[in-house]
């Protein structure tokens, strides 16, 4: 209750700008707009009173709904109301586990694919509805350029009308603006355009608390896994990323692994209230954050006034024209997608290894539509691209002692598993003239028994030609390493 006015306007306009996007991803989910909206508010009311970050908003997200188009299409929703439970109980678990510190090991260059993909599919599902290729009936061409002629109207009022000067162009969302003026356009004209209405029932009613209409058998888990593990995934990198940036904004620190847990508290509840699976979103934070929202009063504010305003506005929610919904989300998609990433002088400066970690990210999300894969995806082919340019940089250098009796070689770099080939083939063993040699390790990291295995190797070559190599410099947790594995394991 430390900044109670601020807090609570901010979450009046984060339920208003909440209710179109909400709508739009149960429309890419394939369920009816009333699951969207139940997991909006119950994921925002709960995460207030368990997440880790204050003032962030959490609700029904593209990704999550993404993820699970093929679950509906397949098996219907009782099985996405089971998948949310789960990956819920799955959040639990990685929060208890210490998720939160595996963040530092996904790379820039991925999280960049990962937006980028993500913004991709997001317009691509909208692609039916703009050109109502999705429409059982026979579309005729007015209806046709009248619904374009919506998106395109809705696109210049999102865009238009924070540039007009004065404080209420900015207090009101302008997306809302947009679905409403285009909604009374419709209503007032009696034009015939798909309407929200048309993709299912909107909630007149409170939630109620009920089991998934499933059969609870092995056969149903084998289902609803696979899905239950990607939704957990990819909320918990969603709202983890998301917690970050607000850390960054507000100069404070918040728990991720509590976080993730609160995260896991709020799905496995919506699951059981009949709604999708949620996670934080990106846009709504920083609306929220824009609008002077920073404790957890403005999360739960979010989320009771989206409660109110489906329930008292719901007639008219329903008479909302698919067209301005597609529009919200075309906004969406480009908000979404980060330009800078893909413009011609970034591309220039960017390593060749970090626009092929993105591109790749991108392209497995898009074509699997699946956000998880891309992402494991990147963070492999990071690693072997990191693991390639580390192995390649072991130097070896020697100089002869003045009373030229022994040879001293001096090792830099990081000996591990990838780089000890290079390692073994860096010595001139037979142009070696004195009867002793040393190695030193100094500058030398060793990080595992690949590492001891090739310097035996490299005292056994020089042992060949009865020269006495004799290693120096060891650290205490190389010279622990090779005390206890020298001469105990083998390269084969």
């Amino acid at each position: 209750m430390s900044n109670p006015k601020a807090d609570l306007l901010s979450g009046l306009v984060v339920a208003l700008a909440l209710i179109p996007e909400a709508i739009s991803f149960s429309i890419i989910a394939g369920v009816d707009p009333k699951v969207g909206l139940y997991a909006s508010f119950s994921i925002a009311i709960i995460i207030s009173m368990t997440g880790g970050r204050m003032g962030m908003i959490s609700a029904a997200t593209g990704a999550m709904a993404l993820v699970v188009v093929p679950l509906v299409a397949d098996y219907g929703i009782g099985y996405l109301f089971a998948a949310t439970i789960l990956a819920g109980a799955l959040q639990i678990a990685l929060g208890a586990l210490g998720v939160g510190a595996l963040m530092r090991f996904i790379p820039r260059t991925v999280m960049l694919g990962f937006v980028n993909a993500l913004a991709i599919l997001i317009f691509m599902a909208q692609i039916p509805h703009i050109f109502l290729t999705d429409e059982s009936s026979f579309v005729r061409e007015n209806e046709l350029t009248l619904n374009i002629a919506f998106i395109l109207i809705g696109l210049a009022i999102i865009y238009g009308l924070p540039r007009i000067p004065g404080k209420l162009s900015k207090a009101i969302p302008s997306p809302l603006v947009a679905i409403v003026v285009l909604a009374g356009a419709a209503i007032s004209m009696g034009w015939t355009l798909p309407t929200v209405g048309d993709m299912g029932e909107l909630p007149d009613s409170l939630p109620f608390f009920a089991l998934p209409d499933i059969p609870f058998t092995f056969e149903t888990l084998k289902i609803i896994l696979p899905f239950s593990i990607t939704l957990a995934f990819v909320g918990l990198l969603e709202s983890l990323l998301t917690a970050q940036l607000l850390d960054d904004m507000t100069d404070s620190d918040s728990d991720k692994n509590l976080e993730s847990r609160g995260q896991g508290i709020a799905n496995i509840a919506t699951g059981f209230l009949g709604g999708m699976a949620g996670c934080a979103m990106i846009g709504q934070s920083m609306i929220n954050y824009r609008s002077g929202g920073r404790t957890r009063l403005s999360t739960l504010s979010s989320g009771v006034f989206l409660l109110v305003l489906i329930l008292v506005l719901g007639g008219i929610v329903a008479q909302i024209p698919m067209a301005a919904l597609v529009a919200v989300m075309i906004m969406v998609a480009i908000g979404t997608f980060n330009w800078k990433s893909v413009a011609p002088e970034t591309l220039k400066s960017m390593p060749r290894t970090e626009t092929a970690v993105m591109v790749t990210t991108v392209l497995i999300v898009v074509f699997t539509h699946n956000l998880a894969y891309g992402v494991a995806a990147g963070v492999l082919l990071s690693a072997i691209f990191f693991v390639r340019h580390v192995s390649h940089l072991v130097n070896v250098s020697s100089v002869l002692d003045p009373d030229n009796h022994e040879r001293i070689y001096a090792v830099t770099g990081q000996l591990f598993f990838a780089s000890t080939n290079d390692l073994v083939h860096s010595f001139d063993y037979d142009a070696v003239k004195v009867k002793r040699v040393e190695i030193d390790l100094t500058d030398a990291r060793v990080w595992d028994t690949s590492a001891i295995v090739a310097l035996d190797a490299v005292v056994a070559k020089f042992a060949e030609r009865d020269i006495e190599a004799v290693i120096i410099g060891l650290n205490r947790h190389a010279a622990d390493l090779h005390d206890r594995t020298s001469g105990k394991v083998s390269s084969h």
